[in-house]
């Protein structure tokens, strides 16, 4: 879906880069073209300097998107998740991040938060990046305790994963 996006605007890079910022931040575009987060209007000017583009740019873009009935439906139903990431060191809290070789690969999410949840850990947020949006997606899970070695172990020897990181 994200590359049928992106082809619609194919010969502006510019806009290309506002969709991608809209994506990921789950902003949204209003009946009157405006982005939003919740109801809470976001600047043009804002955004444009955020990736360096000219306000007018992100004007043109969030025209497009209300006059194509698909992208209009899609970017007027985009929403944020707060995420604990950033908040993890400040509330004692501990992130694992899992990087594997295939992300179509099914039940990664399931096989890894059972060995988590089978040691009793419990777990207060599991955030999988979409591969069609993120270019090397993730999957993070955010738990009230640090992970026991062997456990972190037991996880580094799945065959899908490539890369342990912790928080």
């Amino acid at each position: 879906m994200f590359d049928e996006i992106m082809e619609k605007f194919e010969g502006s890079p510019s806009q290309q880069a506002v969709i991608r910022l809209l994506l990921e931040r789950g902003f949204s575009v209003n009946d009157e073209g405006r982005v939003v987060s919740g109801g809470i209007e976001i600047p043009n000017t804002g955004i444009a300097r955020e990736i360096d583009v000219d306000r007018r740019v992100v004007d043109s873009t969030t025209d497009a998107i209300l006059d194509d009935p698909e992208l209009r439906r899609i970017f007027q139903n985009i929403s944020q998740i707060p995420s604990l990431m950033d908040l993890a060191p400040v509330l004692d809290l501990s992130v694992l991040t899992v990087d594997v070789y295939d992300t179509e690969e099914p039940g990664i999410v399931a096989e890894i938060t059972g060995l988590i949840a089978d040691r009793g850990i419990s777990m207060r947020q599991t955030v999988s990046e979409d591969p069609e949006f993120a270019v090397d997606p993730k999957l993070y899970i955010i738990t009230e305790r640090p992970l026991p070695g062997d456990l972190l172990n037991d996880i580094r020897d799945l065959d899908y994963v490539r890369q342990l990181g912790l928080q």
